[in-house]
Formats: C-alpha cells, sequence, structure tokens
C-alpha cells in the first residue's frame, strides 16, 4: 500500500510537467515543417525566377520540405509583392523581389498597395546583374566620348532603349550628367530591347550583359561601357560608364534581387532563412552555375539589407523626383 501511495503522489505531481510536454513542443514547432512558397513577380523565365528556383530547390535538398515557385506577374511586380505583404507572418510565403518592389515602386505610384519598408522583413540581398551601354557595331560610335560627342551635335535626334525602370534610369542619369538630349523608347524587356538595337530602332541600349554577351562575342554589338565596378571576366576590359565618360558618380547602378517575409516574421525564422540562402549562394558550384546566367551572388544579413534599401530608396527618389516619371 505505500508503495502505491508513493506511486499515486508522484503522478500527482508530475502532471503539470506532463500536461506542459505538448504545448512546449507544439510552440516549439522546428522550422520548416510544411512547404514553402516564395512568390515571384514574374513571369517564369523572368528576371528573378532563375534564383529562385536554383535556392528552392537546395532548400528542399536540405530541409525536406517543398518549395514552390508561385509565379505572379503583373503590374510592374505589385501583384506578387502585395499577395506576400498580406500573407502570413509565418516563415511559409516569401518574395523574391527586385530592386524596383522594394525602391523605386514607392515613387513611381501615388496610391502603392504596400509599403516596401514597412510590410516586409528583409532576409538577404540574393544576387544582381550587371548592365552595359551597348551600341550597334556596326553603326554605333567606339567610345563613349564618340557617343557624347555625338550626341551634342544633334541633340534629341538619337534615341536609346531600356526595358526597366532600373535601365531607363540608368540612361537619364548618365544623359544629364554629361549635358546631352537622347530620347527615351519604352521596351517591355531586356530581349526586346536588345531586339530594338539589331534592328535600329534605337541607337544605344541599357541593357544586362547576360542577354547581350553572346551579340558582344558575335560582333554584332559593341558594350561601350559597363554599369558596376565588379564585372564577370567577358567584359572585365571594358571601362566603367563613370571612366569612360569621365564623369565620377554613374558607379554601380546594377539590378538587384532580394528575399523578403511579411513584415512579423520571428526573427529566428528570417535568421535561419538567411543563413541557409548565403551558404548556397556562397557554394563554389552554385555560385559558378548562378554567374553563367549573369546573376552574381550578393549576400546581406537582414540588417544590413534593411539598411540598404534605405540607402538605395534615398538615392533613387531624388533621381525620380527630378525625372517626373510616374506611373499612375
Amino acid at each position: 500500500m505505500k508503495s502505491t501511495a508513493l506511486t499515486r503522489r508522484q503522478l500527482v505531481l508530475s502532471l503539470p510537467f506532463a500536461l506542459a510536454v505538448p504545448g512546449s513542443a507544439t510552440a516549439q514547432v522546428p522550422y520548416p515543417n510544411k512547404p514553402i512558397r516564395f512568390v515571384v513577380p514574374f513571369p517564369p523565365g523572368g528576371n528573378s525566377d532563375p534564383v529562385a528556383r536554383m535556392v528552392g530547390q537546395k532548400l528542399e535538398e536540405s530541409w525536406g520540405q517543398p518549395v514552390i515557385v508561385d509565379n505572379r506577374p503583373g503590374g510592374n511586380t505589385v501583384i506578387g509583392a502585395q499577395a506576400v505583404a498580406k500573407a502570413a507572418p509565418d516563415g511559409y510565403t516569401l518574395l523574391m523581389a527586385i530592386d524596383s518592389t522594394l525602391v523605386m515602386n514607392k515613387f513611381l505610384y501615388k496610391s502603392l498597395p504596400y509599403d516596401p519598408i514597412n510590410d516586409f522583413a528583409p532576409i538577404t540581398t540574393t544576387t544582381k546583374t550587371v548592365s552595359v551601354l551597348a551600341v550597334s557595331a556596326s553603326t554605333g560610335p567606339h567610345s563613349v566620348q564618340e557617343l557624347i560627342a555625338k550626341a551634342k551635335a544633334a541633340p534629341g535626334k538619337l534615341n536609346y532603349g531600356a526595358g526597366t525602370i532600373t535601365a531607363q534610369l540608368m540612361g537619364w542619369r548618365f544623359h544629364k550628367a554629361a549635358g546631352i538630349d537622347i530620347v527615351y523608347v519604352p521596351f517591355k524587356g531586356t530581349p526586346e530591347t536588345t531586339n530594338g538595337l539589331l534592328t535600329g530602332s534605337v541607337d544605344l541600349i541599357y541593357a544586362s550583359q547576360v542577354t547581350v554577351g553572346p551579340l558582344i562575342d558575335g560582333g554584332r554589338v559593341r558594350a561601350l561601357a559597363r554599369l558596376d565596378r565588379v564585372a564577370p571576366a567577358s567584359i572585365a576590359s571594358v571601362p566603367t560608364l563613370a571612366e569612360a565618360a569621365g564623369l565620377p558618380g554613374l558607379e554601380d547602378m546594377s539590378v538587384w534581387l532580394g528575399l523578403v517575409a511579411p513584415r512579423g516574421t520571428p526573427k529566428p525564422i528570417i535568421d535561419k532563412l538567411q543563413r541557409k540562402v548565403a551558404e548556397i549562394l556562397t557554394d563554389p558550384a552554385i555560385r559558378e552555375k548562378s554567374e553563367r546566367t549573369g546573376a552574381f551572388p550578393v549576400i546581406k544579413t537582414p540588417a544590413e539589407f534593411g539598411s540598404f534599401i534605405r540607402e538605395e530608396a534615398d538615392r533613387w527618389s531624388r533621381v525620380l523626383k527630378e525625372t517626373g516619371i510616374k506611373y499612375d
């Protein structure tokens, strides 16, 4: 009987701890324990699609959970960004954003349905692309200085093509700094922009190196300058635009991508995602594969990425105010 009494007493004393275990286990369910969704605000094959799929595949292999790439094109990335801004802040819905999503759109729309700063938790930048100022190899100028001289001799006669707001602003900044008048011709993307150069619809373009690279190698297109100090080996000999034009301040105008989550996503989840994405993109094999597509891995901590977004917003807000460009 004494033994039975002790057993009952031990059971009673241990009951609160036994009941607490399921609750504690539920509160500390490891992340992730269900599929993760990467929202890509472009059609399949668009700017951020390859990076999202490459990172997603590696996350699946490492974490054992499916990563679904959800393409939500439209509205200059607004549709995809709005979907993620309204999603549950649990780490299972993420946005592979482009620079215009988190920076330019804020100044292009009067009534943007999301706040780039307050609606997202930065995780890390992922990649950037290097753009070039390119002309026809058969009819175009041979240097930036020759281009400037030609534009000054015939104001408003030359035109340039760009397929993104970033490329459009690259041209605007350079032309303003050089004091030249070159007319902007909009295109829906870099492939169309490049075709415009080949058909003679435009005299010069600002486009990603990976798109025009084969045409440069084939002798149909000439790269006069690159718009980033860091460049792939294939265009390392091409001067930066600042060097070629003799105009400091034109360095590092790149199109970049970054991963964000809905605001309020727990910090441990943000940090875990950042560490894993950084591990993936700094792997030599992955880096080499990414760079072959023209996407150069760039990693930042969540705090660094947040500061970077604010710095970019400050830089481009002043430019956009001067241009007066608005989308609504």
